[in-house]
């Protein structure tokens, strides 16, 4: 066990047998340094993994205390990584989540879509219809797995541009990014098998992991500093793991971007257990920043890693053109897509193809950054006026997600219903995860034109928390 998690563990066992009663107020990090001989970062992941599983809380300016263990919104902590075979939780709370996006009531917070307006519909459509009509049997066949040959040069192309040469016969074309997923995840996979999967995850994640009767071993999710990979390793060490499905760049729901050389050593590490990687990378493109995002797919030297991408929340929601640069596994892949749904939309990938070829892409991402990073300037001020004073939020560098820290004595999933009943939606932390950790956790979505009803919104989700935190 990683020197973090056995001071987790030990802050836990003192917990549980009430040496650290409900309220107290746990050693400070420097204390802590001191007391166990042990670096801050190690301190800050014990402490982090704590409060995941809501053992411990934090309070602005003030520290980490002992939360109330009678409180049935509390998990009991296990060790880190998470062992594998639970199943996802928060099934009907995710149900009433999607239904609502089809409400003109409701305010969509809780999306994991960018608002239509935002894209270029228009002009997609109308290639599309060209596509269309110069349709030929040829082109039609042309759909077939791999895909639309022209649209998977272009993305061999954007590949190469990042700095990664791959060969356009390693590209299969998927419908949409979800499909890409979960072809990758039962061409490497049995039911019964274990696979390395990220604790926060987005819920398609855990639906497939249960979808295809496999074992979830959940590795910790820093909102700054990215995957855990003393986790993670401590994970191979103990479970036969048979793949992994992480997003390495602007990870969904907390945003958090993997620096290059923690990238490079998560290859090299898998590459070292010859464990593959799923890179769920739809969030790529979304870069505020001038330097784009590299994938881990750039370190791989091995072939091990099936990078995941889709043009459905950077360019043509609705269009489901996704892809898979599968490495070693692309007969794999072309034999699982065949024997599932053989053909994407022949007419969305030479739109998208043809969209792409005229340049227009990189014109449009450009002018979707710009408008982000404004939205998401705009909820953060709104989070700053709105929610309570020790809310702490963590900001990306791309997408259009904020992951919130709520402050102590605030339910996540309390905060949804009431929300819900005040026409917002938001995204509560426990569904995210396979045990309904994170009830302290919210996500919202800002890829959305800032209107007054999206301002009025965001007052809503922050009084509400107010109160919740007064009455508790």
């Amino acid at each position: 066990m990683k020197r973090y998690a056995a001071l987790a563990q030990t802050i836990a066992d003192s917990i549980r047998r009430g040496d650290l009663a409900a309220g107290a107020r746990i050693p400070t990090v420097r204390s802590a340094c001191r007391a166990y001989r042990v670096s801050p970062s190690t301190v800050f992941r014990a402490y982090y993994t704590l409060e995941s599983e809501g053992l411990i809380v934090a309070r602005a300016r003030s520290g980490y205390f002992v939360a109330d263990l009678d409180d049935k919104r509390v998990r009991t902590s296990q060790d880190t990584p998470r062992k594998p075979g639970a199943s996802p939780t928060g099934d009907d709370t995710l149900f009433r989540l999607i239904d609502s996006l089809k409400r003109d009531d409701i305010v969509p917070l809780g999306s994991a879509f960018a608002s239509y307006s935002l894209f270029p519909m228009s002009s997609l459509w109308r290639y599309a219809a060209t596509a269309a009509r110069n349709m030929d049997r040829a082109q039609l066949l042309a759909g077939l797995p791999p895909g639309h040959e022209a649209l998977r040069r272009q993305i061999a192309m954007r590949y190469l541009n990042a700095g990664a040469a791959l060969p356009m016969e390693e590209i299969v074309i998927t419908t949409g990014a979800a499909e890409a997923l979960t072809l990758s995840l039962q061409a490497l996979t049995r039911p019964g098998d274990i696979v390395a999967i990220e604790r926060p995850a987005f819920p398609a994640v855990l639906q497939a992991v249960q979808r295809l009767h496999l074992k979830p071993v959940e590795i910790p999710v820093d909102p700054r500093a990215g995957l855990d990979l003393d986790a993670l390793a401590d994970a191979l060490d103990t479970h036969p793991v048979r793949a992994c499905w992480f997003m390495t760049s602007l990870h969904n729901p907390t945003g958090a971007t993997l620096s290059d050389e923690r990238k490079r050593a998560l290859i090299d590490l898998l590459a070292s257990h010859k464990v593959p990687l799923i890179e769920d990378d739809v969030f790529g493109e979304l870069h505020f920043g001038p330097l784009p995002t590299r994938p881990a797919k750039l370190y791989d030297d091995s072939g091990l890693v099936l990078h995941c991408g889709s043009f459905s929340k950077c360019l043509a929601p609705g269009f489901r053109i996704g892809w898979v640069a599968a490495g070693r596994y692309v007969e794999q892949i072309s034999h699982v897509k065949n024997e599932s749904a053989p053909a994407a939309d022949v007419p969305a990938q030479m739109a998208v193809s043809s969209y792409l070829r005229d340049g227009a892409y990189d014109r449009f991402l450009r002018r979707l950054r710009r408008n982000l990073a404004a939205h998401q300037t705009q909820m953060l001020a709104a989070v700053r006026a709105y929610f309570p004073p020790d809310t702490e939020v963590y900001a990306p560098r791309g997408g259009y997600f904020l992951w919130i820290e709520l402050p102590p004595h605030v339910d996540a999933m309390q905060l949804f219903d009431d929300a819900m009943d005040n026409g917002v939606s938001l995204a509560p932390g426990p569904i995210f995860s396979v045990t309904g950790a994170f009830h302290r956790y919210v996500r919202l979505n800002y890829g959305r034109p800032w209107t007054p009803a999206v301002e009025d919104a965001m007052r809503t989700i922050g009084t509400l928390a107010g109160r919740q935190r007064q009455t508790r």
